[in-house]
């Protein structure tokens, strides 16, 4: 028996070391999807709705982008402000462009400040979390299809909120 003792203690820890590698690789999926249901650390809720009727009046939505230091591509909103009826589909785009005379292959992320409007904030497309290959010199354009959840006038803390900012930051994943 004494001798099956460390056979049991190895075999304890190799298979606890395989489940955290395991949960390494769950992570970053599941604390996506949890940030999407709950609006958490201002990630923008993912809707299938597109409007909700009624008057709820505007908010300003300001489009903000940025990149990495001397990066290969330029990444830019088309336009800078919007205002948008709440509960109303509304439609952003974004520019990118690769300045390189090779393929590079992106991928953007996305915030919403103040945090607390994350949660009324609701994305219908995004190009964000998925790689986009850009050819040499190509400039594409990318939508974003959005509104904001009229209950947001329900808060308390943010109801006179007057502009939401969504930010995004490009990438170039490092081995194009």
């Amino acid at each position: 028996m004494i001798t099956n003792k460390p056979k049991f203690h190895a075999l304890s820890l190799l298979l606890f070391a395989l489940f955290m590698l395991l949960m390494s690789y769950a992570a970053v999926p599941l604390y996506k999807l949890f940030c999407q249901v709950t609006g958490y650390g201002g990630t923008p809720m993912v809707s299938n709705a597109t409007t909700i009727s009624g008057d709820y009046g505007n908010i300003r939505i300001r489009f903000d982008s940025s990149t990495k230091r001397n990066s290969p591509i330029t990444f830019k909103p088309q336009m800078k402000v919007q205002n948008v009826k709440i509960g109303e589909n509304s439609l952003a785009f974004y520019k990118a462009k690769n300045k390189t005379n090779e393929a590079l292959t992106t991928m953007s992320v996305f915030n919403v400040t103040p945090l607390q409007a994350g949660k009324y904030f609701n994305k219908i497309e995004c190009f964000c979390f998925e790689e986009q290959t850009l050819s040499p010199h190509e400039e594409v354009e990318m939508p974003v299809s959005f509104f904001i959840d009229p209950s947001i006038k329900d808060d308390k803390f943010i109801n006179n909120l007057s502009e939401i900012t969504l930010s995004y930051t490009m990438f170039v994943r490092e081995n194009n």
